[in-house]
């Protein structure tokens, strides 16, 4: 479906952050940005199957430094055509003694697109996030999933251990669709360096057809260079079409 998006303020998810937007994901910064130390690089190639009539492509190069990244991607399909994208994000803390973190992005699309988010995180080992994303309502293919020009909560828990568990839910709060994401995320170590992630998706809401009744899942698995992820969604960006997508990637 074509649809204006914006760079969600899960700051994003995917996954989320779902799915692009690892660094994003309530509650993992830390281990994201342990892991971008040794290799700043992230490259991902991902393959989309939708309703088994078509797919789509895409490819994504990220890169890292302390809190902050910059990443550039493309995007084609058979029916949309090709998209180019780019993007900035990070994460601050302005008070020494304290766990809140300030968290700023900004996103540009070929054909115009221009999206914004902000969102605040607080708390440790039990943590809260609010966010808020807004774009200038261009076309643009939404990667990112969740309800577009939306707001978002999030409240979860993580440890030293790097194991880190949250519900986020993120729902539009300004074209009238009613359109929601509800996540329940686990995230946890299973040793030398890997992490398995699992993402449970619930979506309501008012699609292209009429009203939406879903539930997607994700399944992620992380080894220090290579990852993987496969995810099933139903009624896509609030269309019709069920998706599978597999990303494959590494970091160098």
């Amino acid at each position: 479906m074509l649809r204006p998006a914006c760079f969600v303020f899960v700051l994003l998810f995917a996954g989320a952050a779902f799915p692009h937007d690892e660094a994003r994901l309530p509650g993992d910064a830390a281990a994201v940005v342990a892991a971008a130390a040794d290799k700043p690089f992230k490259l991902t190639f991902g393959e989309y199957r939708y309703g088994g009539n078509f797919g789509g492509q895409d490819i994504n190069l990220r890169y890292r430094r302390g809190d902050s990244s910059a990443w550039v991607g493309a995007y084609r399909d058979r029916d949309f055509g090709n998209e180019a994208r780019a993007g900035v994000d990070t994460s601050w803390q302005p008070f020494a003694d304290s766990t809140l973190a300030l968290q700023p992005s900004l996103q540009w699309a070929s054909g115009g697109f221009w999206g914004g988010s902000f969102s605040v995180e607080l708390g440790e080992p039990w943590f809260v996030q609010v966010g808020i994303g807004r774009t200038n309502t261009r076309p643009y293919f939404n990667l990112n999933f969740d309800p577009n020009d939306a707001l978002s909560l999030a409240a979860g828990y993580r440890d030293d251990s790097g194991r880190t568990f949250y519900l986020m839910t993120i729902r539009d709060d300004r074209l009238g669709t009613h359109q929601q994401h509800t996540h329940a995320v686990a995230r946890w170590p299973v040793g030398d360096g890997e992490r398995a992630m699992i993402d449970v998706l619930r979506k309501t809401g008012i699609g292209d057809t009429g009203p939406v009744e879903g539930w997607g899942v994700t399944l992620d698995y992380d080894w220090p260079t290579w990852f993987a992820r496969l995810v099933r969604e139903p009624y896509q960006n609030f269309s019709a079409v069920t998706a599978t997508r597999l990303s494959l990637g590494l970091r160098f």
